[in-house]
């Protein structure tokens, strides 16, 4: 069976496999060498994620198999601000951390060998987030901040560096760019095609540096180049 790379996370997740989404980018990129297999689930935090991991990815892989890699990306959620129109969604930090090493331990004992990614959170554009708001807040300020996803961005890094795995901080990257907030960011928090590409690059970039790509990996079946004008069934022999 072809291997997998699981993508484990919230909204922007969710609707990576949307045109331009970073999901499918991965999909097309490792077409014929790994299935990439979706697990976004809209609006969730950390605190949700760690109830419903064992749910979520119940059957993804047959007994015995473990997918090639997985990516773990929540925190824009966590970071909501506890008393705006998002205060549902808020996680404290320390518990966004705690969450974060449960969810990694959760499937570190479950497949052991297979390469986990963590992502930070995004920045936020709160202006964007003004313009299109999550319900009704009579604050008249965004349920969400860039400092606030800073903080759990660091705090992720941090996780990532008890725990030896390899992280993206996409915080600090899209905002190396200049007019990152509307190149990048649609409404203020969900991706762009071209934040989207951003993160698609970063994922491959991650991956690589872990020794999984597509130069490395077996493709599946044999390629047109590989069969025989005048004997096309011996390719499929083997």
């Amino acid at each position: 069976m072809r291997p997998k790379v699981i993508l484990f996370g919230d909204s922007i997740t969710e609707e990576s496999f949307t045109n331009g989404g970073w999901g499918a980018a991965l999909a097309d990129h490792f077409s014929r060498t790994a299935d990439v297999v979706l697990r976004g689930y809209s609006g969730y935090n950390t605190r949700w994620a760690l109830k419903v991991a064992a749910r979520a990815l119940d059957g993804v892989c047959e007994d015995g198999e473990w997918p090639l890699a997985l990516t773990v990306f929540f925190g824009a959620n966590d970071a909501s601000i506890h008393d705006r129109s998002s205060g549902f969604q808020h996680v404290p930090l320390d518990e966004y951390q705690s969450n974060l090493r449960s969810i990694l331990s959760f499937f570190k004992e479950r497949w052991p060998t297979t390469v986990i990614v963590l992502i930070t959170p995004p920045p936020i554009d709160e202006d964007g987030r003004l313009r299109n708001p999550f319900g009704d807040d009579p604050s008249g300020l965004p349920e969400r901040t860039n400092d606030s996803a800073g903080a759990y961005a660091k705090a992720c890094i941090a996780v990532a560096a008890e725990s030896n795995i390899p992280v993206i901080d996409i915080w600090s990257k899209m905002q190396q760019f200049s007019g990152w907030e509307k190149s990048f960011l649609r409404d203020g928090l969900h991706f762009t095609a071209l934040g989207n590409k951003i993160l698609f690059e970063e994922v491959v970039k991650k991956l690589e540096e872990r020794g999984i790509s597509v130069d490395t990996l077996p493709v599946d079946l044999p390629l047109i180049s590989e069969i025989d004008p005048k004997d096309p069934l011996k390719a499929f022999e083997k």
